[in-house]
């Protein structure tokens, strides 16, 4: 569930941010995680993110299913490749990595699994929770408060969630979140680094 794994992708975020030596509430590795834990379900046409990319999604869902070759040690293999490569910058790569595992993590953790072995059958899972159920929120909120208590920045989460692009996108589906305006005053405008920057001073503060 989209939902679950921006939370999830952003915990990680909080938790990964300090160990590799990068701020954990720096808006546009915020976003990038985010970003990185919603990628996996690229190979499902009714996932949030198959839906915004429907065609490729389609051909994906055809060619490697639903949690295959997406959720499997091959795209572990390629996180780490993308890491190790170094033709592009570690703040960016960092973040959208930490973000996709995070959502491999969480789909390992439910009763459906994860074909780690992708092209072969076999399903590895560690069933802690179903995937709707009532427990889900639960887990995801414990994780979320273990890993914001765990950073000492402090954050003002609207205004990160508007910085990182997070409401620009989910704006309608997290109304408690990101507040009841994406982009008030004179920012409604702007758009792309400038608006960025410009919202950047009031997000973070040591």
């Amino acid at each position: 569930m989209a939902g679950s794994h921006i939370a999830l992708g952003a915990a990680a975020w909080f938790a990964a941010a300090p160990r590799l030596g990068m701020p954990a509430l720096d808006p546009l590795s915020l976003g990038l995680a985010v970003l990185g834990s919603l990628l996996p379900d690229i190979d499902h046409p009714k996932s949030w993110v198959g839906k915004r990319v429907w065609p490729l999604s389609l051909v994906c869902a055809k060619l490697f299913g639903h949690r295959g070759m997406t959720h499997s040690l091959i795209a572990v293999a390629g996180c780490a490749a993308l890491l190790l490569d170094g033709r592009m910058p570690l703040p960016i790569t960092a973040p959208l990595v930490v973000g996709y595992l995070s959502h491999l993590v969480a789909d390992l953790l439910t009763p459906g699994g994860l074909r780690l072995a992708w092209p072969l059958k076999g399903t590895w899972s560690l069933p802690l929770c179903r995937t709707g159920s009532a427990f889900e929120p639960l887990v995801v909120a414990l994780m979320l408060s273990w890993a914001w208590g765990a950073t000492k920045e402090r954050f003002d989460p609207q205004a990160g969630l508007r910085a990182a692009g997070v409401c620009r996108i989910l704006g309608p589906e997290l109304p408690s979140l990101c507040g009841p305006g994406v982009l008030p005053g004179p920012q409604a405008n702007r758009v792309g680094l400038a608006w960025l920057r410009d919202t950047l001073p009031p997000v973070i503060s040591r």
